[in-house]
């Protein structure tokens, strides 16, 4: 059975004058992916498929180098759009949020709706895993769109209940076939390195 894992970019340098996709990782936020590529929690992954958005190619960039693969981008892996806003400060930005995932049917002061973001993530995780010998990957993106792909896994309605830690930088596992989560949103610090019997092939 492949292993595949979805992986948040971690804390990210706030720039309200800077679209949000083109954020960066803060210094703490690239030392946990450092961390994460020197541990070998991720032998055996052989794609890395990564967001277009800036903060998650700096997350995927490292971990890939450090697994010998380059990054697959797959720009409809975005977190969800919320262009419409832009910038929001933390407290109203939360508050939005809370609609987002209450409403999923609903575009919230313009940002793309829950359900359109989710049916939008799965189908790139489909496009990605439709060859059954794909391997281990390594989806790296966001934590509201990987919540909805989370919820979708667990056959659960779309609820913030499910939603990622503060922080981000968090992981999850999944299988595609049938779907179905493996665990639930931890931090990445959590990952181990994989048993040599969990890195042979499947039969």
């Amino acid at each position: 059975m492949a292993r595949l894992l979805y992986l948040s970019h971690p804390q990210v340098r706030i720039d309200p004058a800077q679209d949000v996709p083109s954020w960066s990782l803060s210094p703490k936020g690239a030392a946990r992916v450092e961390a994460l590529a020197a541990r070998g929690a991720l032998a055996g992954i052989s794609r890395v498929v990564s967001s277009a958005e800036v903060k998650a190619l700096e997350t995927a960039r490292p971990l890939a180098a450090s697994l010998g693969c380059t990054v697959e981008i797959r720009p409809r892996m975005h977190e969800n759009d919320r262009s419409a806003t832009g910038f929001l400060p933390p407290a109203e930005f939360e508050a939005v949020a809370d609609r987002f995932f209450a409403e999923p049917q609903t575009s919230v002061r313009g940002w793309e709706t829950a359900a359109a973001a989710q049916a939008r993530t799965l189908s790139e995780v489909a496009a990605c895993l439709s060859d059954e010998t794909c391997g281990d990957v390594l989806f790296v993106g966001h934590g509201g769109v990987g919540t909805l792909l989370l919820c979708a896994l667990l056959g659960v309605p779309i609820s913030r209940a499910y939603d990622q830690g503060p922080g981000g930088g968090n992981v999850f596992a999944f299988r595609w076939q049938p779907r179905q989560a493996l665990s639930r949103w931890q931090p990445m610090e959590t990952l181990t390195a994989p048993s040599a019997a969990s890195q042979e092939a499947p039969a």
